[in-house]
């Protein structure tokens, strides 16, 4: 395997000891930081500790298993490493040269993450993903690294310029004793041309200032600003479709929106859809109201899955009782947003003429740009949010081994 030059800086900076005592990798996506990092951290581990425990963490285990270690552990046993996991104790052990060394994985996705991890005493932590963790998370993990000669490993794709990861380490790197990496797509020499240009036209607007060019940028103006009403909105598509799901974004005061979804071999197309503002007709409507509207968008056909709001428990158990396969939505809104931009940019997922009111949110639903954190204004967004659960829904199932993707870290 050839190595960049920025490649083999991560790859040794820890040869002289004393000078860092942390590394941050940021930066374009498929840039080649991940796995150089993760490379770096065992051959470290191996090198410095026998009979230690050190810490792998990312968003989720499974993100984790699936951005570092599936690839990771593969090169590590041809460079002569024994690796074997316990996932049901959520541990590695490695064994080098007569050392062994065990790595606990921990998922940070939300703030109570961090119990998890507290108690743990650590030889040193990477974490992956860093700026998608909370914050009381990652200082966590970086208060359990107590023992002598311990280092910091921390990577991740931009974020907001607020954003504290950025504030707090980044822009106080040398404060922090910390070596500080950029990396872009010309930084990984495993990627063709042809797959750097894919990446380019995936993205537009803040995804593509953030993931192409690995800017710490602020969101503004649409969220959708690739999207032309006039030139992607397509009329339903003539023959037979494969599968039919709903998607749901429940709402009682708020207005309720529902999606109609059929495939037609590997693209998804919004064919129908349900919307009622409660405040505009004057009158809520139960959930056996809305049940029954459900069945009406339905119309008969077989409706293989129902995608809902995981916030609706009373209108999910109603569904349940009608009969209806329902899932829970992921309502992880800032991946939600990566993960529907991707697909529609890919034309997995298209909106059909019909649906008036996706196309017309489609047109309004704007990035809050007072918040600290990216967010789309709360207004006129339900059948943003029904469009965002179905691609969630869409892109964990491809993850999970249904069709291929190459979606960013979704996470």
């Amino acid at each position: 395997m050839r190595f960049s030059q920025k490649q083999r800086r991560v790859l040794t900076w820890w040869c002289r000891p004393g000078d860092w005592e942390a590394i941050i990798c940021d930066g374009a996506v498929r840039s080649g930081k991940t796995f150089s990092m993760g490379l770096s951290f065992f051959l470290w581990a191996m090198a410095r500790f026998n009979g230690r425990q050190l810490g792998l963490c990312g968003k989720t285990i499974t993100s984790l298993r699936r951005n570092l270690l599936a690839e990771l552990v593969p090169y590590l046993r041809r460079l002569g490493f024994d690796c074997w996991e316990r996932r049901s104790e959520n541990l590695l052990t490695v064994r080098l040269g007569g050392h062994e060394n065990h790595f606990l994985l921990f998922g940070g996705r939300d703030e109570s993450s961090a119990a998890l991890i507290q108690g743990s005493t650590l030889a040193g932590v990477l974490l992956d993903e860093a700026a998608l963790m909370p914050r009381s998370f990652v200082e966590q993990a970086v208060a359990r690294c107590s023992v002598a000669g311990s280092r910091l490993w921390f990577n991740c794709n931009p974020e907001n310029p607020q954003h504290w990861f950025y504030r707090e380490w980044i822009l106080r790197a040398r404060e922090r004793r910390a070596l500080y990496l950029h990396f872009t797509m010309e930084d990984n020499p495993a990627l063709s041309p042809r797959i750097r240009a894919r990446y380019r036209s995936a993205y537009s607007g803040v995804f593509y200032r953030r993931f192409v060019l690995g800017e710490w940028t602020a969101a503004q103006g649409r969220v959708y600003d690739f999207f032309d009403r006039d030139r992607d909105s397509v009329p339903v598509p003539e023959g037979d479709f494969q599968e039919w799901r709903i998607s749901v974004d429940y709402g009682t005061a708020n207005p309720a929106s529902f999606g109609l979804w059929g495939r037609q071999g590997e693209i998804w197309y919004r064919v129908g859809e349900f919307y009622y503002d409660s405040r505009r007709e004057g009158r809520q409507k139960t959930d056996a109201e809305y049940v029954r509207d459900l069945r009406e968008l339905a119309e008969g056909r077989e409706i293989t899955r129902v995608i809902v709001d995981p916030s609706a428990a009373s209108f999910i158990e109603a569904l349940r009782r009608e009969g209806f396969r329902v899932v829970r939505a992921d309502n992880d809104v800032a991946d939600g947003i990566r993960v529907t931009a991707d697909l529609l940019k890919r034309r997995r997922i298209m909106i059909c003429g019909a649906c008036a009111d996706c196309l017309r949110e489609m047109e309004t639903y704007c990035w809050d740009d007072k918040g600290r954190r990216d967010a789309p204004k709360k207004e006129q967004d339900h059948a943003m949010d029904d469009l965002r659960y179905f691609a969630m829904d869409l892109a964990a199932e491809e993850q999970n081994g249904f069709a291929a993707t190459w979606v960013e870290r979704r996470a």
